[in-house]
């Protein structure tokens, strides 16, 4: 088992063009736990704001009945690719995982595949 350091590191180091990495609560907005970014990237703003993504589609979702459970989230940008990844079990109920890639280095499939993996070795 992971914990929340051991789990971002993994993610930067064994996810080709991950630039940052975040836990976070989103029924607070807090990141419980945060690595890469830069001064041009504030990852704290960045892991708080997407909690309202995250709120808004479990919203929607409530409101058109769907009894779904969102596996990620999916952000595409000119360069970038932000990937949130809701976590279940152990404890992980309101929690994601945020990860920010380089879109001219990533491989969105294999990205997904790993952060599934390190979701399942994460201790919270």
């Amino acid at each position: 088992m992971a914990n929340t350091e051991t789990a971002l590191k993994e993610c930067l180091s064994s996810i080709d063009g991950a630039t940052a990495a975040a836990l976070v609560d989103y029924t607070s907005g807090m990141a419980l736990g945060t690595l890469g970014g830069s001064k041009d990237f504030d990852l704290e703003v960045a892991a708080a704001g997407n909690t309202d993504v995250v709120r808004a589609k479990l919203r929607t979702m409530e409101h058109l009945g769907l009894k779904e459970e969102i596996e990620d989230i999916l952000i595409t940008l000119n360069s970038q690719y932000h990937l949130i990844r809701l976590l279940k079990g152990r404890g992980g109920s309101g929690l994601f995982l945020y990860l920010v890639l380089d879109g001219s280095r990533a491989n969105l499939a294999m990205a997904r595949h790993q952060l599934r993996r390190i979701e399942a070795d994460l201790e919270v």
